[in-house]
């Protein structure tokens, strides 16, 4: 059945879990990303854009072949990437450090959550679970 224009889309976070390759804590940072993109925090073209994906109107693959995003985005990151040159070996392991502890943080939150869940979290049902759908 096509979707018709008005009809009410959202966001389905299977991408971002692809995009972690699999990760539901680099997953669920991402998004968390995009909604702090969704408020403003980096001008108003990654605004727009995260606005975009996370309403599911478009992909975050899709969204940064868009020249006002993607210019956008380079406009962010080349101040980012200059720090990061200039910084010592050190420094740049300390920053990846602590990247890894966010992960883990963020994974421990997940593993809470699931515990947390009435079920246990054996409830969460994967959007390729293989039910519900049939070919017949």
């Amino acid at each position: 059945m096509a979707e018709s224009p008005d009809s009410e889309k959202q966001f389905d976070d299977s991408e971002l879990l692809e995009m972690s390759q699999g990760d539901p804590a680099q997953a669920r940072l991402l998004r968390k990303s995009l909604e702090t993109l969704a408020a403003g925090h980096g001008g108003d073209a990654l605004k727009e854009m995260a606005q975009e994906v996370l309403s599911g109107r478009v992909g975050l693959r899709d969204a940064a072949n868009v020249s006002a995003y993607a210019d956008q985005l380079v406009d962010q990151a080349a101040p980012m990437a200059e720090k990061w040159a200039a910084l010592s070996e050190a420094e740049r392991e300390e920053l990846a450090a602590q990247g890894r502890r966010a992960i883990a943080a963020e994974q421990e939150q997940i593993d809470e959550e699931r515990r947390a869940a009435p079920d246990g979290g054996a409830g969460h049902k994967s959007r390729h679970e293989g039910r519900g759908w049939s070919l017949y």
